[in-house]
């Protein structure tokens, strides 16, 4: 098993904080992948996905390697193997409280069932309903919460121009 300190650990999971980069590491599961393709799916800027890139490589969750002009990224396991070791331990803490709590829910439930609900009445309430119109809004009394006016949204004209 990896020893990892706080700082380690603090680099993997902000590593997987982001959708970027956890989408990044599924798609490496599949392989080894060139930087290029990679990034095809990513609405984003090449050096903007290489940014998230060198966060999973700092955070030892991806290698880089190159080849002639090919960059290629493939999974390195080992740091998330030893995060979910860290997760395992706290696991077993939830797990034993919802285990708890789902005994306590069970236990009220048996001593104070709820009525059964009769769909079937709200059905024929809403069939024999016409479509009513929607509440019309009441006017403000306030003259803080009425309607602004709409902001401009171009510029002004030009102004004047230094002579040189």
């Amino acid at each position: 098993m990896v020893n990892l300190n706080d700082d380690t650990l603090d680099s993997i999971f902000s590593a997987l904080a982001d959708a970027t980069r956890r989408r990044v590491l599924a798609d490496l599961e599949q392989g080894t992948a060139s930087v290029s393709d990679l990034a095809r799916p990513h609405a984003m800027s090449l050096p903007a996905f290489l940014k998230h890139l060198r966060v999973l490589e700092d955070a030892g969750l991806i290698a880089r390697a190159k080849d002639g002009r090919v960059v290629s990224c493939t999974l390195s396991p080992e740091p998330m193997q030893a995060a979910s070791t860290w997760l395992a331990r706290y696991e077993k803490f939830w797990s034993g409280q919802l285990d708890s709590l789902a005994r306590y829910l069970y236990h009220d439930e048996e001593i104070h069932p709820c009525p059964p609900e009769t769909p079937t009445t709200t059905t024929a309430i809403t069939a024999a309903t016409p479509a009513a119109k929607p509440p019309a809004t009441p006017p403000l009394s306030s003259g803080s919460l009425a309607a602004s006016p709409p902001l401009p949204s171009a510029s002004g004209a030009p102004g004047r121009t230094r002579k040189r």
